[in-house]
């Protein structure tokens, strides 16, 4: 067969085929693959790596890495793995080849033998588009604007290996091209508006419009006259102008914090919803919309509801498909995944060459509980590039000041509920776990003492229970397990 004369007129002494039968089938597979020597040049490149990249064949091979691809020995997946001898497995990688051509990617290399001695390395790669259906979590954006309708994401920018952020995102896609209006729960910096870019994009396809408002940042008596549009004399100044209902209608509108309006605005936009239509500020005519809503809160809705920021009845009309996003401390596997993209990401954006991150930092990344959940891993990582030279890797004194103690601002201290059926660690009364004897313990040393004895206390008054213990303490129950884990402590 030619493809395989072809390989072997390629392929020079350090990597021979003739012993590597199952090369020819690379030919038929859907999923990229390159073979490299030891040097990184290409010596195969199958159709599928010819359709990711769109470069030929004729000319990749021959060719090292670095030469068709905006990649350094330090970025390059291939050239990490002929440098460590080691697989490479299910690693993120968006780059962008010689001619211009963005690939957004998953990665898997391993290093090739002949006995003892390296002959090489092989790639498979997988475009994320191909794999939409399958893959979701945190973001891996696009470029900016890349889609004429304003928005940036879809189900295939987010990546997660975590089963509760998977649960979330499937039903989202699922819900997605219903009419049904669908409600967004989570922390701020989880992801919501990703989210709701991705149903928007999942449900439409061409330019039907997505028109995001941020309620919380709008005062009330402009508000109403954004989303509902005013009427020419309606009052002094006002102009006949179509509100965001009107605008999104066709598409998306959606509603970002919204339990932080008025109520009495929150009235009418469940008219609105229940009658799909909209009248006006100043005008007595409606007019018929379609739209699909999406809303979301930062707080959970029963205290919103009880505190009197949220309509019970607007809930239950914008809740009717319930999403709630994760925050980071509950999906900590996926920590690995988000800090190398986002080290890829801003390594790109201020151009330097960053060649990981250490290993004494991932261990605080850990150990921290994240309020600011994925947005704040972000910036932490993004601050520290910035503190970086090129073809170094994120240790501790790049971080910035507020983050060197991460081990201390991760110490989680139960508050005081005035209850001493159940005292918290800062409960005055406290007498269950007294401070040590003698002064020798550090403040942080006394904290983990505590929440140690806190952790015992609690899984004895509940019979080893993790589900009724993590409840007591107002934790997760993945919080826990990583605690138990952390103190040694056992069930």
């Amino acid at each position: 067969m030619d493809s395989q004369k072809h390989l072997k007129n390629d392929f020079s002494g350090r990597l021979d085929l003739d012993n590597l039968n199952i090369v020819p089938v690379f030919d038929l597979f859907n999923e990229g693959v390159l073979i490299v020597d030891t040097d990184g040049i290409i010596k195969y490149y199958n159709n599928a790596m010819v359709s990711i990249d769109d470069i030929s064949s004729d000319e990749a091979i021959g060719k090292k890495v670095t030469e068709i691809y905006d990649l350094t020995r330090a970025t390059s997946k291939i050239m990490q793995c002929l440098a460590c001898e080691s697989p490479i497995i299910n690693h993120t990688l968006l780059y962008r080849t010689r001619k211009g051509k963005v690939a957004n990617t998953i990665h898997n290399v391993y290093p090739l033998f002949q006995g003892s001695r390296l002959s090489g390395a092989v790639c498979f790669v997988k475009e994320y588009n191909v794999l939409e259906d399958t893959i979701s979590s945190v973001s891996i954006p696009k470029n900016k604007n890349n889609y004429s309708n304003g928005t940036r994401f879809t189900f295939a920018n987010i990546i997660s290996e975590n089963m509760e952020y998977l649960k979330a995102l499937n039903m989202a896609r699922r819900t997605a091209k219903t009419p049904s209006p669908v409600m967004l729960y989570g922390e701020t910096g989880t992801g919501k508006e990703l989210f709701a870019q991705a149903i928007h994009n999942h449900a439409f396809k061409g330019d039907r419009k997505y028109i995001p408002v941020n309620c919380s940042a709008i005062p009330e008596n402009l508000l109403e006259g954004i989303l509902f549009g005013t009427t020419q004399g309606a009052f002094t100044g006002a102009q006949s102008k179509p509100g965001l209902f009107e605008k999104a209608s066709g598409g998306t509108l959606f509603l970002d914090e919204v339990d932080s309006m008025g109520t009495a605005l929150q009235a009418k936009i469940l008219r609105v919803i229940q009658e799909k239509k909209v009248r006006r500020l100043g005008s007595l005519d409606e007019i018929e919309i379609d739209v699909k809503i999406i809303s979301s809160i930062n707080n959970p809705p029963e205290e919103s509801i009880r505190a009197k920021r949220l309509r019970e009845d607007l809930f239950y009309r914008l809740g009717v498909v319930f999403i709630t996003i994760p925050p980071l401390r509950d999906h900590m596997d996926d920590i690995d995944q988000l800090a190398e993209h986002f080290i890829y990401k801003h390594s790109h954006a201020i151009n330097k060459n960053v060649a990981g991150i250490s290993d004494r930092v991932m261990k605080k990344f850990h150990n921290y509980h994240w309020p600011g959940n994925i947005r704040e891993l972000e910036h932490v990582i993004e601050s520290s590039i910035n503190m970086i030279e090129d073809n170094q890797i994120i240790d501790v004194q790049h971080l910035k000041s507020c983050f060197i103690n991460l081990d201390d601002a991760s110490e989680k201290i139960m508050p005081y509920s005035g209850d001493n059926s159940n005292p918290g660690l800062d409960s005055p009364d406290h007498h269950e776990f007294p401070v040590s004897a003698g002064a020798s313990l550090s403040l942080l040393e006394e904290k983990k003492l505590r929440e140690k004895r806190f952790i015992e206390q609690a899984l004895k008054t509940n019979h080893g229970n993790i589900s009724m213990t993590a409840r007591t303490m107002g934790i997760s129950r993945q919080l826990l397990y990583y605690k138990l884990k952390k103190y040694d402590i056992r069930r």
